[in-house]
């Protein structure tokens, strides 16, 4: 099964930015983001999405 979110870490390291410009893309909402318990996760179809707008 393949992941469905992923760490604002993780997300970051992915896509070569820090942890900063991935809370301003879930703030101006160009990445969807998931609150479970203390952490945020960010769906992959966002980041997919973004990549794609990006290109």
């Amino acid at each position: 099964m393949d992941e469905l979110a992923y760490s604002i870490n993780r997300t970051a390291k992915a896509l070569g930015v820090g942890r900063s410009t991935i809370y301003k893309l879930i703030k101006t909402g160009q990445v969807d983001a998931l609150k479970i318990g203390t952490r945020t996760l960010i769906t992959t179809e966002s980041i997919r999405r973004l990549t794609q707008t990006q290109a």
